[in-house]
């Protein structure tokens, strides 16, 4: 009998596979922290045997070598992957045993389109495939994106996709679990999913890549795209070089008189804290990234890569979590940390700095009577389906680069949400302007009054 463990990656919307039977097991795109997967094969009290990769992943630092190193486990990784580490290629139907049993095997199935080199492994049972671990290529209702390897290949690895996924309906059985790595809010979706579960049958019926002529699919995969994370471009090179070990010992710790030295100095302070208490009172100049956001994805899209980065934590506990999420893109040390609250990284005779919460209903209000700017940091997709009529757009990624854009006046930041818009209220508000972070949903902007332009209209 088989078990599939899911090991999942909130913060940077992944997921990682525990598969196997009563002995053995694989690891399928592990992340970079592998004490999880070590933790679940001890609870299931099994060997891991394999360590497979359906990628170069650009999204995060892969755990793979570590764990084959640490377990003694054989490392598959797809042939044309360009690595330099010692593994053992796979190449397309490639095929071995899991727990000493030919009964249950792992097939490998190549799957080109969200890389050249993409290859899924399918989980079969007594010769039948019960799951396929599809990385990056089939997600929940939608595909990995083409465009993360090189511009000029995007087309073509955008009519792999559909190519690939035929593939995959045509030769697994509908009844198979499909247990994609990406499409759970990572930016390596090419859309934004739906569900939690799927099986090939239900993409036969629901996936565009299954449904619509490659054509009609490139073309719209391709007018969808999104903005790439500035920091994919170092994940790629870091994972093919092979990654050193995770480093998760607490950071040095910072007193008030450095806190204060490292932001006259340049560097980065990030307070961890909810957007709620950071907006009440902060260490003027530094900013905000909520441990419980998307924290890994959103710091190292925005920090200037290599830039020293000071955690302000309230707990630490808080502060370990944060480290780790960060770990797992590459921020591997924090520069120095400090846990408590303001009145702890303040030195004597120093006020807190703290900015003005609001809804999109104030603004409504506020806004006939002048002077107020209104910016808007969500992603061009998004302003793309409406926007506040008169508004000043600066995606939050660009917003550090561009702060020279925002024009004068009291500036009043939206998102979708609140919790990018308290990102970017902190740099406004680090670099001295008058600003107010509305913390409501974009959809009750229409209802409070205020003009949203569609596309329709």
């Amino acid at each position: 009998m088989f078990f599939v463990e899911t090991i999942e990656l909130a913060g940077l919307g992944n997921r990682s596979y525990l598969a196997g039977g009563g002995r053995t097991a694989v690891a399928v795109d592990p992340p970079r922290d592998v004490d999880q997967v070590l933790a679940a094969a001890a609870r299931r009290g099994v060997r891991i045997a394999y360590v497979v990769e359906t990628h170069v992943h650009n999204d995060y630092v892969s755990g793979g070598r570590e764990l084959a190193r640490l377990t003694g486990a054989v490392h598959l990784v797809p042939e044309d992957a360009r690595v330099r580490f010692p593994h053992t290629p796979v190449r397309d139907g490639d095929t071995v045993d899991l727990d000493g049993d030919a009964r249950l095997t792992l097939r490998a199935l190549a799957t080109p389109g969200h890389t050249p080199h993409h290859t899924s492994y399918v989980l079969q049972e007594a010769g039948t495939a019960v799951a396929a671990f599809t990385g990056g290529s089939l997600l929940i209702g939608t595909v990995g994106r083409p465009d993360l390897v090189e511009p000029r290949l995007t087309e073509h690895l955008a009519r792999a996709q559909h190519a690939s996924a035929h593939r995959l309906a045509a030769e697994l059985p509908d009844a198979t679990a499909v247990l994609p790595t990406h499409g759970f809010g990572s930016f390596c979706s090419s859309a934004q999913t739906t569900g939690d579960s799927t099986t090939i049958g239900r993409e036969r019926a629901v996936n565009d890549a299954l449904t619509r002529d490659v054509d009609a699919f490139v073309a719209d995969l391709l007018a969808g795209l999104d903005d790439i994370p500035a920091y994919y471009a170092h994940m790629g090179p870091v994972n093919a070089a092979g990654p050193s070990p995770i480093d998760l010992t607490p950071p040095a710790v910072a007193d008030a008189e450095e806190i204060a030295a490292r932001l006259a100095a340049g560097e980065w302070v990030v307070d961890l804290r909810n957007r709620v208490a950071f907006a009440e009172g902060h260490v003027a100049g530094s900013l905000n990234f909520e441990a419980e956001g998307k924290l890994a994805t959103y710091l190292a899209w925005l920090v200037p890569w290599g830039k020293p980065v000071t955690l302000l934590a309230e707990s630490a506990a808080q502060l370990a979590d944060a480290q780790r999420e960060l770990a797992r893109v590459g921020i591997d040390r924090p520069a120095a940390a400090a846990t408590g609250g303001p009145a702890d990284w303040l030195r004597p005779g120093e006020a807190p700095a703290s900015f003005r919460r609001a809804t999109f209903a104030d603004l409504a209000g506020r806004r006939p009577a002048g002077g107020v700017v209104v910016l808007d940091v969500r992603r061009d997709a998004e302003r793309a389906g409406g926007h506040i009529d008169g508004s000043v757009h600066i995606p939050v990624h660009l917003l550090h680069g561009r702060l020279g854009e925002v024009p004068e006046g009291e500036v009043w930041v939206h998102c979708a949400g609140g919790m990018r818009a308290a990102v970017a209220a902190s740099l406004l508000d680090a670099a001295g302007r008058d600003v107010v972070a509305v913390d409501d949903a974009f959809d009750a902007a229409a209802e409070a009054g205020l003009t949203v332009r569609t596309p329709a209209a």
